[in-house]
């Protein structure tokens, strides 16, 4: 098939884009957010293109992934063709609700002809999907192979614009950790959170490439997941499938991600920071748990099955 798809979330593209198809990534002039192209962090197959609105305009396409509301006017304005009726559509649904938890209405809930697609059970359960037809795709990770070795007694945590995102990622708890223990963040807004939490100075790392950070993650003892309010996180499922031992708040879907024996997800600090502690002092505990957290990871959320659920879905919306 012929995907037209927005460049939107790095790592879930990574994956989408190593199926079999050929994917028609829009490309402008800036490189903005409705044109960003192939990624420049990580490493795609050539089967991901990129086109020019111009070019879109005439460019055969069999269907289109869909991931934020007003694509739907950009597809109509560059194509000529309206989603769900002149081209194929689904509508992959990242986010939790930003609105009230049960009550949130989604954007495309008045249709019937675009089936929305959540990357997780409990980001079906709590959006109100209305009349659209709903169905879960969960994550799927290229494997980086098993680079833990935990030489370093530190934690590590993945929290791209920590600042700005404040509470939803967790950063007040992130902060608060590395006040009593040691705790290195990797992400983009790196000079924000400086600013913000000077005492994390030295242990702040911006916007790594994807195969260096895999590199680096491996590196710590364990991994550290502060997330509140947000869909399961891709880093949380790359810390895993690395070899990582895993903590985390015991929220959205991470219980169904995170086993008992991969780590420790609690919504009580002062346990997590405890279990941290162990792992510091224990390198063989915290590998041991690793050890569990990889098997689960490429058990459950392994790329094979990811993109035969989405062939699946894509077979069914365009036949």
């Amino acid at each position: 098939m012929r995907i037209l798809i927005w460049h939107v979330h790095g790592s879930w593209t990574t994956s989408f884009v190593h199926g079999p198809h050929t994917y028609l990534l829009p490309v402008v002039e800036d490189r903005g957010p409705d044109g960003r192209g192939r990624a420049e962090t990580w490493e795609w197959p050539a089967s991901a293109v990129e086109l020019s609105p111009a070019q879109l305009a005439d460019a055969e396409i069999d269907v289109v992934v869909l991931q934020r509301p007003h694509e739907l006017e950009l597809l109509e304005r560059w194509t000529g063709r309206r989603a769900g009726t002149g081209v194929p559509a689904v509508y992959v649904e990242h986010d939790t609700p930003r609105g009230p938890a049960v009550a949130t209405r989604h954007p495309l809930a008045e249709r019937t002809d675009i089936p929305v697609v959540h990357v997780t059970h409990f980001n079906r359960m709590m959006w109100d999907n209305g009349a659209a037809p709903t169905a879960v795709v969960e994550h799927g990770i290229l494997d980086p192979g098993p680079l833990y070795t935990g030489r370093t007694a530190s934690l590590a945590a993945v929290v791209n614009e920590p600042v700005r995102r404040g509470r939803i990622a967790g950063t007040d708890l992130l902060t608060a950790l590395a006040e009593e223990l040691p705790v290195d963040v990797y992400g983009m807004g790196m000079d924000q959170l400086a600013a913000h939490a000077p005492h994390m100075a030295g242990r702040l790392h911006e916007n790594y490439p994807q195969e260096r950070l895999h590199g680096a993650l491996g590196a710590h003892r364990a991994y550290f997941h502060p997330y509140r309010w947000t869909s399961l996180g891709l880093a949380l499922l790359e810390a895993m499938t690395i070899g990582m031992p895993v903590l985390g708040l015991s929220t959205t879907e991470a219980p169904r991600a995170v086993p008992p024996g991969a780590g420790l997800l609690s919504n009580d600090p002062e346990a997590l920071a405890a279990q941290a502690r162990h792992w510091l002092n224990d390198h063989d505990a915290a590998a041991a748990a690793g050890t569990a957290a990889r098997e689960h990871a490429l058990r459950h959320y392994g790329l094979d099955r990811f993109l035969a659920d989405w062939d699946r879905i894509l077979e069914k919306v365009t036949a």
